[in-house]
């Protein structure tokens, strides 16, 4: 792999903890309450949640990458 393709992947990486961050920053107790709820998901409704976003994040990418 060369140089380009770890700039890029810490760059998203960077990007998800600044959203991240700026999610707990704002909404500390939204944030608390979105945890508790998915204590309480079925882990098979979390699985589907996170093949979702793990989709849609490939799409992106894709869709902007070329």
């Amino acid at each position: 792999m060369n140089d380009d393709f770890w700039v890029a992947a810490a760059t998203g990486f960077g990007f998800v903890l600044v959203i991240e961050g700026l999610c707990y920053a704002l909404f500390p107790g939204g944030m608390r309450k979105m945890m508790k709820a998915a204590l309480d998901l079925p882990p098979e409704s979390l699985r589907r949640g996170g093949a979702v976003a793990l989709a849609a994040g490939v799409a992106i990418v894709w869709l902007i990458r070329g």
